[in-house]
């Protein structure tokens, strides 16, 4: 695993979690196939499902938890205004982030925002390492995980949306495809250029990091 991977683990969701959501997929897509056709007892659990990483995907668009908030309430009242025009039978997930996705781009038009170049308060990410770790580990991976939310933020919003999708949120390049409108080979050159920059970042944060603590080593041994 790169630091880059490695990184990306701290400010996302790891295997573990992407795996429990690929089990819960299924059934996620039969409830919304009976909510599609009239269930509305099935509302809550769909909204369970998916409220929370409809909201952390919208964070990292928009880089504001409070508009993020209300991105979500506008996103379930238009699934639910468009639950119709699902297929029965098709998959959730995708479906449900494409109508997330349109309710930020409407967002941002209509405010002409630059939310999407804001840093994001990553305090609530879980850090990599363990009670083992010790507390210089901690700190790398938290220096680490600020520096892929910032470089994030301050790229063009067409490549983080590849990104986030796929290295964050777990889906298939065919899923972001469908999601962003786009083709699978958009996909990948969007989230290859956003991992280039993101590389690029760490490894810079990395070579700073290192000529402070040699910095560090000559100011002691003098």
């Amino acid at each position: 695993m790169t630091s880059l991977d490695r990184s990306v683990e701290v400010a996302g969701s790891g295997p573990a979690a992407r795996h429990e959501v690929s089990e819960q997929a299924s059934e996620l897509d039969r409830c919304m196939s009976r909510y599609a056709e009239g269930d509305d007892a099935e509302f809550k659990r769909i909204f369970t499902a998916l409220s929370p990483r409809l909201h952390t995907f919208l964070r990292r668009l928009c880089g504001s938890p409070d508009l993020a908030h209300d991105l979500l309430q506008e996103t379930f009242l238009r699934i639910h205004r468009a639950r119709g025009s699902f297929v029965p039978g098709s998959a959730a997930t995708p479906w449900a982030y494409a109508i997330a996705r349109n309710c930020f781009i409407s967002q941002a038009r209509l405010l002409k925002s630059r939310a999407a170049r804001r840093s994001v308060d990553i305090d609530d990410h879980v850090v990599a390492g363990g009670l083992d770790s010790s507390a210089e580990e901690t700190t790398s991976a938290r220096q680490s995980a600020a520096v892929v939310e910032r470089t994030l933020a301050s790229m063009s919003p067409l490549n983080r949306e590849a990104f986030v999708l796929l290295r964050f949120e777990g889906q298939s390049v065919a899923a972001a495809a469908q999601i962003l409108g786009t083709s699978e080979g958009a996909v990948k050159l969007r989230a290859f250029r956003a991992y280039e920059a993101l590389r690029a970042a760490l490894k810079a944060t990395e070579s700073s990091l290192d000529g402070q603590r040699s910095g560090n080593q000559t100011a002691e041994q003098a």
